[in-house]
């Protein structure tokens, strides 16, 4: 694993070497508790690295979506080609499959009458999904939307056809569930026993955790989990379950931790109250416990920081009392550790009371990329509310951003999308699951067709643990890349923006942040609520 020390970028924006979570490694690579931030981190955000991070790539970008399949062609053989020449697959007794970087799965340990490959037939790939399509989390459920126009896509033009001479399509079922995990358990027993779906998709921290022992223990693969809890980095424990396209909430927590150290002295005269709206969930909780712990292990902010939190459940009808009781502390930085609905609420209560113009620096979260939830047609009039704002964003292209519109994969995307009647301006999750959800499922399932065996659920496997590519729907600058054993999160960079409500758009404020294969996997404590690094 790469510990590469990173120095400031940017507007004064500070990266890391970053643990995926509020845990790490003491001086002696020792596995440490949930309290505890790398040391390389304290180093690298107190000013001492001197190493300056990658944050762009020297590669001509396409500039057609010609040149972007082409490319894409490219590194999809080279990781069939590393499959090849690694002799990565099951092995002769079936028993089991070995990947890259010491990855491996006992397949002896699936239950009887497991199959590599149910849920296939001659002419589709069943794959389920639970997610929100009610409730405060339902503009998500567009996610799916999205995703089902590139599959559909990406079938017609005989895409899905494998190494075995099957051409299939993808039948992808989606269940509400609400983001209630209650409700997630039976939608995934469901998917488990009587779809008998190939692959299982999930949404939410909270309902992924209830549910991603059972799929891993079913041997069914777990995908591309749409949430960023780190504690899907975990290949050694939990093989089958692999995260969402975007950088870890923790990764998130600790690059605010590192935009208040670089402004602490300077624009705070040392001293700073920072207060938060947390989610009461898992979700909320790894963004509240990683950026604590983060204040308390550095040495520039330890002490000098009054940290002040209100909770809402995910399904509240309001933010306004949480709200209100966090502005009469009169914080300098705001930060929103929430998703959904409560974004666009805390954006319009921060308006109506005295926040916006009181706190110097208001943050949204990532779950919130994009216009949707900061757009004037959300906090209404002419939107000034959303003026200000920063978001840690993971590098998505909003389809919803006029500026992108001659971009080729926008564009691509857009077009698709309103072949299928859809609107792509009614939210910006639709492109979120065309784009990172839906493109990288689908070279997933291409390369994973093009192994030894064709497609079966072992070789998706490895296609996701070696899934090594460019994605067009990135701001240049974030490869996504994961290498087995060794690097366990597909996509670690990030960019810091600032809201124009006068443009409607995401203003860039600093350079791409590329921390790419530096994030430790960790092994998440359900019970302790903490993830262990190794």
């Amino acid at each position: 694993m790469k510990r590469t020390r990173v120095a400031r970028l940017g507007a004064g924006l500070l990266a890391a070497s970053l643990v995926a979570g509020a845990c790490g490694s003491d001086d002696g690579g020792q596995a440490a508790t949930g309290n505890t931030i790398d040391s390389e981190v304290k180093d690298a955000l107190s000013g001492s690295a001197t190493t300056a991070a990658t944050t762009a790539t020297t590669a001509e970008v396409p500039t057609s979506m010609e040149e972007w399949e082409a490319l894409w062609a490219e590194q999809r053989a080279a990781v069939v080609a590393r499959a090849e020449a690694e002799g990565w697959g099951k092995s002769a007794d079936g028993n089991t499959v070995t990947g890259p970087a010491g990855f491996t799965i006992d397949l002896s340990a699936c239950p009887a009458g497991w199959s590599d490959t149910e849920g296939l037939t001659d002419t589709t790939i069943k794959i389920g999904q639970a997610i929100a399509q009610s409730g405060t989390f339902a503009d998500y459920g567009n996610f799916a939307r999205g995703i089902q126009t590139i599959f559909d896509h990406y079938a017609s033009e005989g895409m899905f056809t494998d190494s075995e001479g099957k051409d299939r399509s993808v039948d992808y079922v989606t269940k509400d569930d609400g983001y209630d995990s209650a409700r997630t358990i039976p939608v995934v027993d469901e998917l488990l026993d009587s779809e008998k779906a190939f692959a299982i998709w999930t949404l939410g921290s909270p309902s992924t955790l209830k549910v991603y022992d059972k799929i891993n223990q079913r041997c069914v693969p777990h995908p591309l989990a749409m949430t960023a809890h780190p504690a899907w980095g975990d290949p050694v424990h939990h093989p089958w379950t692999t995260g969402a396209p975007n950088p870890a909430y923790s990764t998130e927590a600790v690059l605010w931790g590192g935009f208040i150290e670089d402004r602490i002295d300077s624009e705070f005269g040392g001293q700073v109250t920072v207060a938060s709206l947390v989610m009461n969930n898992d979700f909320g909780k790894v963004y509240d416990q990683t950026f604590k712990t983060y204040i308390e292990e550095s040495e520039i902010l330890r002490g000098k920081v009054e940290y002040v939190t209100e909770t809402i459940e995910a399904q509240a009808p309001t933010v306004k009392d949480p709200m209100t009781t966090l502005a009469s502390k009169n914080p300098d930085i705001f930060i929103a550790m929430v998703a959904a609905t409560p974004c666009t609420q805390a954006i319009i209560e921060a308006a109506e009371n005295g926040m916006q113009q009181n706190v110097k620096y208001l943050f949204q979260p990532q779950t919130c990329s994009g216009v949707s939830f900061i757009g004037k047609d959300k906090v209404g009039g002419d939107g000034a509310a959303g003026e200000g704002w920063w978001i840690v964003s993971p590098g998505f292209k909003d389809f919803k951003d006029a500026n992108l519109a001659e971009d080729p994969f926008v564009a691509w995307g857009r077009g698709l999308l309103e072949e299928q009647g859809i609107d792509p301006d009614t939210t910006s999750k639709l492109g979120e699951g065309f784009g990172p959800y839906g493109w990288v499922m689908a070279q997933s399932l291409i390369i994973a067709g093009q192994l030894e065996g064709g497609l079966t659920r072992t070789n998706l496997m490895l296609a996701l643990r070696s899934f090594d590519m460019t994605g067009a729907h990135q701001v240049p600058g974030i490869r996504l890349q994961m290498n087995g054993n060794e690097d366990g999160y597909l996509n670690e960079g990030s960019q810091l923006l600032q809201f124009d409500s006068a443009g409607q758009e995401w203003v860039p404020k600093g350079e791409v942040i590329d921390l790419n294969g530096r994030s430790q996997n960790c092994q998440f404590d359900q019970a302790a609520g903490i993830c262990v690094a190794y």
